[in-house]
């Protein structure tokens, strides 16, 4: 009877660890088959927006930023300092309007962030061959959050990285991303 128990809680414990380890990759597949299919209504759900579009936003406005500094004519200029200044603004405002489904679902798809005045392209599901070839890899940054590695082959130096934070004991959601380094 004590051995029968054992096996219980050994048996229960290691589906726990299954399931709590586990789970990312089932939402990852959730994800990429919705942004496949151009499922707006699953990407909805397997998205936190707010939290994405905060990541996206601090990702471009450091970006601009380190861009700017390198620039000795941005750097030492009076307007370049006042443009300094701004670009968070106009970063946000520019994430907030264009950050929804279809865009997300084109990153997923492309390894790329999209061109945002391209909305036609980021509306349309994958059409035959598009994205066949984008290599996912997957690794955990820290208990609660789940990094998915997205490559274009055309460009290996470029991994786009989806974050999945964890949400509750065994959910996950999309929450930020870290861009690839500028070329």
């Amino acid at each position: 009877m004590k051995g029968l128990f054992k096996g219980i809680v050994v048996l229960a414990v290691v589906g726990f660890l299954v399931a709590y380890f586990g789970t990312p990759i089932l939402t990852v597949n959730a994800l990429v088959a919705a942004a496949k299919a151009g499922d707006e209504a699953a990407l909805e759900q397997l998205v936190d927006f707010p939290a994405f579009r905060e990541s996206l936003k601090d990702e471009l406005t450091t970006r601009l930023m380190a861009e700017a500094q390198a620039d000795p004519d941005v750097r030492n200029s009076g307007l370049g300092g006042l443009g300094m200044m701004l670009a968070p603004m106009l970063v946000g405002g520019a994430v907030d309007a264009l950050v929804n489904a279809p865009t997300i679902a084109a990153m997923v798809r492309t390894a790329d962030t999209p061109d945002p005045t391209d909305a036609a392209a980021a509306l349309t599901p994958e059409s035959e061959g598009e994205g066949q070839d984008i290599r996912q890899s997957y690794a955990y940054r820290d208990l609660n959050t789940f990094v998915l590695g997205l490559t274009d082959p055309d460009r290996p130096d470029e991994t786009l990285k989806l974050l999945l934070k964890r949400q509750g004991l065994f959910g996950w959601k999309l929450a930020g991303v870290d861009l690839p380094d500028a070329a």
